[in-house]
């Protein structure tokens, strides 16, 4: 069922079925691969997969020996009653030895696209001795904020003053220069006594210079509608105009070579993730060669604030009580978000109640006459970011099959993984709704 091999030095496996397309593609990629008779006891394992490119992210940590035996990537991926339908768990535990079993266990196992176009450059990245994503350097990270208008001035201030540990700089690019020039001036007078390196410096930073460094964040928006519009659903109001705003920074991204982290934090995030991935991979001709930003280089900020709504409801009402211990909230930041009052005893009324509750919370900020940006801006900006960094689980959208979806994951020393729990069949169904939305917007 798996064949053994070490490819560029690294040992690794695949399924049998896909090892001349393994080899091939690894090959012309330059890349040396010999057979080996079992997977032995490294201390790292590669597993190669062969996907079209775009149809999943170039590689992630396995942490379930179900994903070796996927045909296609998907929402499924969260879901283990979903991934056991594909393939009986003893068959594939089965065919795999002991030692491949506990490293997957242990979070020792890689899996990477062979068609991926930087495959030669994705393994030199694991493992990384380090926490966070494998393709940001080791140390405090360089982090440019794009836009500092009311969420990227709280963002700012989120990142400036819980960051000393894992960010070194902050710049900052606005259309406006006073603005720049206005917030370096503050935030920078903002210090502990006698203790005045603990924070970042922020610091100004022309447009054409904003993908110099580790991780870009972009606030940028051509505004939301004015408080008693009418508009119910703000986010996909903007979606026009924002995706062209990020495609021209994604196209950015490109032409800089950029290989960095690209998070996404103005609205709709999650279709926005996917322009910035899409725009990223486009050549001069506008086809798609996928030689821009890998998928798990490009990761949205939405659903950090929804779960924290989730939370404060869960707070103030009985009923939501269970979701402080056990509750969920997957896919986007908008009217397909899911709110699980409990993974273990799953209640489909009460969750589609809260779901409610969250999703309409925007509504109850401006029925007071203001704008919600300043949650926003802290929960799904400044302390989800901080958490990726620090290699921490977050809510983040991430790539799956095609989508960029809000899930609870982390960035690791053996790649980027997604939560996988035993989802029953009702909640599920929300979730796989969701993602067929997301598709269809982009």
């Amino acid at each position: 069922m798996f064949r053994y091999m070490n490819a560029g030095g690294h040992a690794a496996f695949c399924l049998e079925k896909e090892a001349g397309a393994v080899r091939e593609a690894l090959a012309a990629k330059g890349l040396s691969v010999t057979e080996l008779p079992s997977a032995g006891t490294p201390d790292h394992l590669v597993f190669f997969f062969y996907r079209a490119p775009g149809s999943s992210r170039d590689s992630f940590r396995v942490n379930d020996p179900l994903l070796l035996v996927q045909e296609t990537e998907s929402a499924a991926w969260l879901s283990s009653p979903e991934l056991e339908k594909a393939a009986e768990a003893g068959s594939v535990s089965g065919a795999l030895p002991e030692t491949v079993l506990k490293l997957i266990a242990d979070g020792r196992v890689t899996a990477v696209n062979a068609a991926a176009f930087r495959v030669s450059e994705i393994l030199a990245e694991y493992p990384a001795a380090k926490p966070g994503p494998s393709f940001l350097p080791a140390g405090k990270k360089r982090v440019n904020i794009i836009a500092i208008g009311d969420v990227g001035s709280n963002l700012l201030t989120g990142l400036h003053l819980l960051g000393g540990d894992c960010i070194s700089e902050i710049g900052i690019c606005d259309l406006s220069e006073k603005v720049t020039a206005r917030w370096a001036f503050e935030e920078n007078q903002i210090a502990y006594p006698w203790d005045y390196d603990a924070l970042p410096e922020v610091r100004p930073v022309d447009a054409g210079d904003v993908f110099d460094c580790d991780v870009v964040v972009s606030v940028a928006s051509k505004g939301i509608p004015p408080v008693g519009s009418g508009v119910k659903d703000v986010r996909m109001y903007q979606f026009e105009n924002n995706r062209k705003i990020v495609a021209s920074y994604a196209r950015m991204a490109r032409e800089k070579n950029f290989r960095g982290l690209f998070c996404q934090v103005a609205d709709p995030v999650d279709p926005l993730a996917k322009t910035v991935y899409l725009e990223s991979n486009r050549n001069e001709a506008g086809e798609l060669d996928y030689r821009g930003l890998r998928p798990e280089q490009v990761q949205g900020f939405g659903l950090g604030v929804m779960n924290a709504r989730a939370a404060y409801y869960a707070k103030r009402d009985p009923r939501f009580r269970r979701f402080l211990t056990e509750g969920r909230t997957f896919g986007p930041h908008g009217e397909e978000l899911v709110v699980a009052d409990s993974i273990t005893d799953y209640d489909d009324r009460i969750s589609r109640e809260l779901t409610e509750r969250v999703v309409t919370a925007n509504l109850e900020m401006r029925a007071l006459g203001f704008k919600p940006f300043v949650a926003p801006a802290f929960s799904s900006g400044a302390l989800s970011i901080l958490l990726l960094l620090r290699g921490e689980w977050h809510c983040g959208s991430v790539y799956l099959g095609g989508a960029f979806m809000g899930v609870k994951n982390r960035y690791t020393e053996t790649g980027l993984e997604t939560e996988i729990l035993p989802l029953p069949d009702q909640l599920f169904g929300r979730i796989r709704a969701a993602e067929e939305k997301l598709k269809s917007i982009i």
